[in-house]
């Protein structure tokens, strides 16, 4: 393999990682700021303190949506530390979130609607960055490649037996 093709290849895998921890995170924040309005404006309850609960909702959310579509194909061993993590990194994020709401909101008395709106979505962008990378890193690490070369390998293998096709000469 030359240099050019695993540089492509890295690049390919970023960008698809990138755009499926995405496409979680789009659904996410969906719920977060659906969530975010009902307790706010359904229930009455204060700005910060509807963006806390709605930010956990979120976080559930997404826990699954990236354990089991964006990072599937990592390591699935130790999953009460990679749980665990992850709620530690995402409360990290929580308090970045809900600081950019709280600075708008009580610092400069931006409280009307829009306003929270639009400073709950600047602090989940700033969040995100945070967590996009402490998850990649710490939370859902990559299998090393000698592991994943044979999880792939038990993958076919089991997919073989099922088909009812003759299992291939190991090496």
């Amino acid at each position: 393999m030359d240099r050019s093709t695993g540089l492509q290849g890295g690049l390919t895998r970023i960008f698809r990682e990138v755009a499926k921890f995405g496409a979680v995170g789009a659904a996410g924040v969906l719920v977060n700021i659906v969530a975010f309005n009902l307790l706010r404006h359904g229930t009455g309850l204060q700005v910060v303190r509807a963006s806390v609960l709605a930010t956990v909702v979120a976080i559930a959310f997404n826990y699954v949506g990236f354990r089991y579509f964006t990072y599937r194909d990592r390591d699935k061993g130790g999953r009460t530390k990679e749980l665990a993590l992850f709620l530690f990194f995402s409360a990290i994020g929580l308090v970045i979130e809900n600081g950019v709401l709280y600075v708008a909101t009580y610092g400069f008395d931006w409280d009307s609607p829009l306003q929270s709106n639009v400073f709950k979505f600047i602090g989940i962008g700033v969040a995100t960055l945070f967590r996009f990378w402490s998850y990649r890193t710490w939370v859902f690490k990559a299998l090393p490649a000698r592991e994943a070369l044979e999880q792939a390998e038990s993958f076919l293998t089991e997919a073989e037996a099922e088909a009812g096709a003759p299992q291939s000469v190991r090496r």
